[in-house]
């Protein structure tokens, strides 16, 4: 029996964007915590920025992803 498979809606599409936006909020107010406080130099935080951010993105949207009901393997893209 095939089950069949409801497409994410408006609500997903918002909350998506709200966790990526959280996520990236999140990431540059830790690196600017940590340049205050000492722990990170200015040029390192660039640095972590620059490297971590992008992965930290492509991780939370993995998560979000298959959270909000995006993620569609291979059976489904050709049936549709």
């Amino acid at each position: 029996m095939v089950a069949i498979r409801h497409s994410p809606g408006p609500a997903a599409a918002e909350a998506f964007t709200l966790g990526i936006a959280t996520a990236t909020t999140l990431g540059l107010t830790g690196l600017w915590i940590l340049v205050r406080t000492g722990t990170l130099g200015l040029p390192d935080a660039v640095v972590a920025a620059a490297l971590g951010l992008p992965v930290l993105l492509v991780v939370v949207s993995c998560v979000l992803s298959v959270w909000l009901g995006y993620d569609r393997d291979a059976v489904d893209t050709a049936l549709s």
